[in-house]
């Protein structure tokens, strides 16, 4: 636990998010102590509105002339044909004073670092950092800080605090990804728009049917099987800052200013009154405030733990603000309902019918009537009373008794959010100190102290100090002159003087004495931090031309999912099986089975990390595999530290998937450096932005994925536990993943598995597999010598014919195009073009 006492409020950041000036204003004028912006290109929200990288020193001025930290998001994969613009942008960060970068890829991790050794880099929760040994992996980049994965639960958070003592970052509220961020593929498979590149279609808020062996599963009114209820976490505040995070991050870069301004004012207060000593809480009347903002439902999400039960409902995708209650009678004009909120003329209110695929009632509240009598002013909780719809809004031909009925906009409560940020004044002012010095015949002296930055400026009169007949200046009279700072950023907090003898100036000159202070202070606040900033040759880490593998040199490696597949590919030429199951209590007969066939085997990690779960690890090396293929820092950090404690010991190889996102060469660079034998590139790669990474990249030690069924969503949430049994997580909920098979059947009527691992979470893979057969002659001409074919749910015939056909490919005899089109795949590498190739 945290020493309570040694904690000050000035320790705990709320960070706020901006998609625009309106919203910043907002987060700024409601008490945030930093914010998060894009500009744009390079960040995770391509459809927010985002600055111009151009504004960056205008927009740290404001910022910073508030006493606000501004981070900029760069928190998406770098392709490599644009390190150049990437370093450009980079340099105009560190020019412009901005704070922080907030970076998903290691490979520009590395880039920064090249250009400056100080200038400050977030770990993104894009890295997926969910484990203490992941945030020790990047540790030697320097990085200040990391933003955990959302599936962290609070005693994960105090653990990784704890060991691994670096700064934590986590998501308090707002819309929650079910998948892993920076692990989420799906969007960008089905629409090509890439989730790591800033794009996310949100697939996971689309309806899906449930299949079980097979077979159609209804599930009455719940369609939305991955579409999560809203993060909100503003009643365990306590807990958050005792678990030792020390910023509080607010999603929401998409979202409007009034958003912004209401749960940015609700999270400071309750921040507040932790270091006040007040245990109340929130009140009602401010959480129906927040999901009148936009609520698809709360849920405190994985910090309390997993289950599955309350993160996902099913029942709608969308956001549904504040619940009213249920229509009881329908009338000519309107309905009559018991409220469960308070609703007044003008509020919007939705009639859900439990079906949000059809087209719903909705509309504006024309009149509130009890008993036939019009409603002055709100009518409160627990009233009976008749809502009367606008006469043209909603057909009542189409409610039914029984609906359910939200109120879906307040806009009583967005003027009174505008107020705050829609306004002439300074959006907050900040404490200064004012001492006063002087005698007759010198000039009256003062310097001007600015409290939360601790910068100083003297100034003094023009004229000396005469001496007073009448009103002396004293701290009444220099009290009521020096503190009207009003239209400055600036408050009198406290007034120290010491002058000589009764002395007098003119209130004229202690106008501009002020003035002038105030003017200086601000100044010097609007300055940007300097950094160290190198001049970087961007070809300097340019590789030797590669090699070209000459036809039949290369290798073929195959993943498999089931014993019955590697009792297939060990009669075969293949050069390593990786094995990849469900449960590690199936390793050992894979091992077993490699050995006597004398095939090499690479047992596979979870793609996940958390703390407490080296124990798998350490049964992985019991094993003695001949490699391991590591899916997460965290696991390659811990298999790092063994090969450095144990130096005399036999250490497996050491093959980073696709998981680890590399994107471009210096990524490649950073994992080998690292220590990783072998990597594998990201599969957000489509062909060009692979051959212009492999142009650049040491190719010798790369393993390209040519076929597979592409692993789209990977979750903590599980499909098996919440649909298929009563439970709420592992301890309970029978294990039905060990009996049957669930898939998610989508609009078009394809169905695509849910596998579970070690760590009951859940990966949805796509239905149909994919070949990259067709760039085959390239990927060798440009150095790949060694190649991937992965297997789902493919019996042992189906596994000899996917990997004869490669082989003949590999070997010449046969055009990669003829592969695809016998085995009727998708003919495509990687998933998307991203949203910076034209």
């Amino acid at each position: 636990m945290i020493d309570k006492a040694a904690m000050r409020r000035e320790d705990i950041e709320l960070l706020a998010p901006a998609g625009d000036w309106e919203c910043m204003r907002a987060a700024v004028a409601n008490g945030a102590n930093a914010i998060f912006f894009g500009v744009e290109k390079f960040n995770a929200r391509a459809r927010a509105h985002n600055f111009q990288t151009n504004e960056l020193p205008e927009i740290m001025k404001f910022l910073h002339k508030y006493g606000v930290k501004g981070f900029l998001t760069f928190n998406i994969l770098v392709f490599e044909d644009e390190l150049p613009e990437a370093r450009k942008l980079i340099e105009a960060c560190i020019d412009a004073g901005v704070d922080a970068v907030i970076v998903q890829d290691l490979g520009l991790v590395k880039m920064i670092r090249e250009i400056s050794p100080d200038f400050p880099i977030h770990g993104s929760t894009q890295m997926t950092i969910t484990s203490p040994e992941a945030v020790e992996f990047v540790k030697p980049w320097g990085l200040e800080r990391v933003v955990l994965g959302r599936e962290n639960n609070l005693k994960q958070i105090q653990q990784i605090g704890v060991q691994a003592k670096l700064p934590m970052e986590v998501f308090v509220h707002g819309a929650l990804c079910v998948s892993y961020s920076g692990q989420c593929l799906t969007s960008e498979m089905w629409g090509g728009r890439s989730a790591n590149r800033g794009e996310c279609a949100q697939a996971c808020r689309l309806p899906y049917d449930l299949m079980v062996d097979g077979v159609h599963q209804p599930m009455g009114d719940i369609a939305y099987l991955l579409s999560p209820k809203d993060l909100a976490a503003i009643d365990i505040v306590p807990e958050l800052i005792e678990a030792g995070v020390t910023s509080f991050k607010i999603e929401g870069r998409l979202k409007s200013p009034e958003y912004v301004a209401n749960v940015v004012s609700k999270y400071t207060k309750e921040i507040d009154k932790y270091f006040e000593g007040d245990e109340s809480g929130p009140s009602k009347e401010e959480v129906r405030e927040l999901q009148q903002s936009f609520s698809r439902g709360f849920t405190h999400g994985f910090l309390d733990g997993t289950n599955n039960k309350q993160l996902v409902e099913g029942t709608f995708p969308k956001s549904r603000g504040v619940y009213l209650g249920t229509v009881e009678q329908i009338l000519r004009d309107g309905v009559i309902c018991k409220l469960e909120a308070p609703l007044k003329r003008g509020d919007g209110i939705v009639f859900d019918a439990g079906d949000p695929t059809k087209k719903e009632e909705g509309g504006r509240v024309y009149d509130v009537r009890r008993s036939g009598l019009k409603l002055e002013g709100e009518a409160p909780e627990g009233d009976r009373i008749e809502i009367i719809p606008g006469r043209n809004d909603i057909d009542l031909n189409r409610v039914h008794v029984g609906d359910r009925v939200w109120k879906t906009s307040d806009p009583a409560l967005d003027r009174r959010l505008r107020t705050t940020y829609e306004t002439e004044k300074p959006l907050r002012t900040l404490p200064v100190v004012v001492s006063v010095f002087g005698q007759e015949g010198t000039p009256l002296r003062t310097i001007w102290t600015d409290v939360r930055l601790g910068t100083t400026v003297a100034i003094e009169s023009e004229m000396p100090l005469e001496r007073a007949e009448k009103r002396p200046l004293g701290h009444e009279v220099l009290s009521e002159q020096l503190g009207r700072l009003g239209g400055t950023i600036y408050h009198l907090d406290q007034l120290e003087v010491s002058l000589k003898g009764d002395v007098i100036v003119p209130k004229s000159e202690l106008n501009r004495m002020r003035r002038e202070a105030a003017e200086q202070l601000e100044l010097l606040r609007e300055q940007p931090p300097k950094y160290v900033k190198h001049q970087v040759d961007e070809y300097a880490d340019s590789h030797e031309e590669a090699e070209p593998v000459a036809v039949g040199q290369a290798a073929l490696t195959a993943l498999c999912r089931t014993l019955e597949q590697v009792q297939a590919v060990v009669e075969t030429d293949v050069a390593l099986i990786y094995a990849d199951f469900e449960f590690i209590k199936q390793f050992p007969d894979a091992v077993k089975l490699c050995r006597e066939k004398g095939k090499k085997i690479a047992l596979v990690t979870p793609r996940i990390h958390m703390p407490g779960e080296n124990g798998y690890h350490r049964n992985i090396l019991k094993l003695q595999p001949d490699a391991v293929l590591v899916r997460n820092t965290g696991a390659l950090y811990y298999y790092l530290k063994e090969r450095m404690e144990k130096p005399d010991a036999v250490h497996p190889m050491l093959i980073g998937d696709f998981s680890l996102n590399v994107a471009n060469h210096k990524t490649v660079d950073l994992f080998r450096e690292a220590g990783c034998d072998w990597v594998t590139p990201s599969y957000d790669l489509n062909i060009q932005q692979m051959v212009d990474m492999l142009r650049r990249a040491d190719t010798s030690h790369l393993e390209i994925v040519l076929h597979q069924h592409m692993p789209m969503f990977h979750t903590e949430h599980c499909v098996y536990c919440t649909f298929m049994s009563e439970g709420t997580n592992f301890t309970n909920c029978g294990r039905p993943c060990e009996e049957k098979r669930a898939s998610l059947q989508d609009r078009i009527g394809m169905s695509h598995p849910v596998r579970v691992d070690e760590g009951c979470r859940n990966t949805v893979y796509n239905a149909v597999e994919q070949s990259g057969a067709e760039y085959l002659s390239t990927f060798m001409e440009l150095g790949v010598r060694s190649y991937r074919v992965e297997f789902l749910e493919e019996d042992a015939a189906k596994v000899r014919e996917v990997l004869s056909l490669y082989r003949a490919a590999l070997d010449g005899r046969i055009g990669g195009s003829e592969v695809w089109r016998k085995l009727k795949a998708t003919n495509q590498l990687g998933v998307t073009r991203g949203q910076l190739v034209k």
